[in-house]
């Protein structure tokens, strides 16, 4: 079995005239709401062997908050570029290429591309994947590359509001 967290960036600030979209930092509540949904994912059990996050400020944080609390190196999330703007096909091949030998992975990225994608290999048909929130997915796969040959089951979805 594989297990997939998609997760969206936690809030971030439109509060800094100058810094382009890929720039922008986390607001307050996004800066609350990252260490709180690592703990979330901690109480459920999430022991991710791989982050990969887009390159764009708010993403990265966000990963890097979620992995202080899930005692995952901070220095050892991917920051990929391709992530930002990516497509749902994109970051389909993201994760077909993970290692087979990792048995847990997240995608820290962006709306509307992540919800898209947890669409297409799980059927989660919220409206939206709010900012910070997370979609845990198990597929009954030995390799990363069946997904998404078979649908995938969300075990759980979770986001900020729920806690608040």
């Amino acid at each position: 079995m594989k297990t997939l967290y998609l997760i969206r960036h936690a809030k971030s600030s439109w509060d800094h005239e100058g810094l382009t979209d890929f720039e922008r930092p986390l607001n307050k509540r996004g800066e609350g709401d990252a260490p709180l949904m690592g703990g979330v994912l901690r109480q459920h059990g999430a022991r991710p062997e791989l982050i990969r996050a887009s390159a764009a400020t708010r993403a990265i944080t966000t990963a890097e908050q979620l992995a202080t609390v899930l005692d995952f190196p901070p220095d050892e999330v991917i920051v990929d570029e391709g992530m930002y703007g990516a497509a749902a096909n994109d970051l389909l091949k993201i994760v077909r290429s993970f290692p087979d030998t990792v048995q847990e992975a997240m995608l820290v990225g962006h709306n509307p591309t992540l919800h898209i994608l947890a669409e297409r290999i799980a059927g989660f048909d919220e409206d939206n994947l709010p900012t910070c929130g997370v979609i845990c997915i198990d597929f009954m796969v030995e390799t990363w590359h069946e997904v998404p040959d078979t649908i995938g089951k969300i075990r759980y979805y979770e986001y900020p509001k729920k806690y608040k």
